[in-house]
């Protein structure tokens, strides 16, 4: 059994490339790494996107999300429309197609679990 406090886990800020994923303008995302564990089916760390729309489908995963810092709008394939901003907290769960609509700047730390 191991303890993982975040603030303490060096990892590398990693760019993510979403290319076929943008919507509109350029967002730049990166994200931190912190845990993986159980396989690969559990993991955790931050992750932050600079302004543009884009694509995140939650195929075969449930993701659990904590806003830190910045804002967006998130649109689903069934109609419906989110606004979140720092300290909101929300579960994306297996299955959802979303786009999500960030005006400038957004950072969230993220659970995501893999299911069956």
């Amino acid at each position: 059994m191991s303890w993982i406090l975040f603030r303490d886990a060096d990892v590398p800020r990693v760019r993510k490339d979403i290319g076929d994923a943008v919507v509109s303008g350029a967002p730049e995302q990166h994200s931190e790494l912190k845990y993986a564990g159980h396989d690969g089916t559990i993991k955790s760390g931050i992750w932050d996107s600079t302004a543009g729309s884009f694509v995140a489908n939650y195929d075969g995963i449930v993701e659990f999300c904590h806003v830190l810092e910045g804002a967006a709008k998130i649109t689903t394939d069934t109609g419906g429309s989110f606004e979140v901003s720092a300290g909101d907290a929300f579960v994306l769960e297996e299955g959802l197609r979303t786009t999500w609509h960030v005006d400038s700047y957004i950072k969230k730390h993220f659970v995501i679990c893999a299911v069956d």
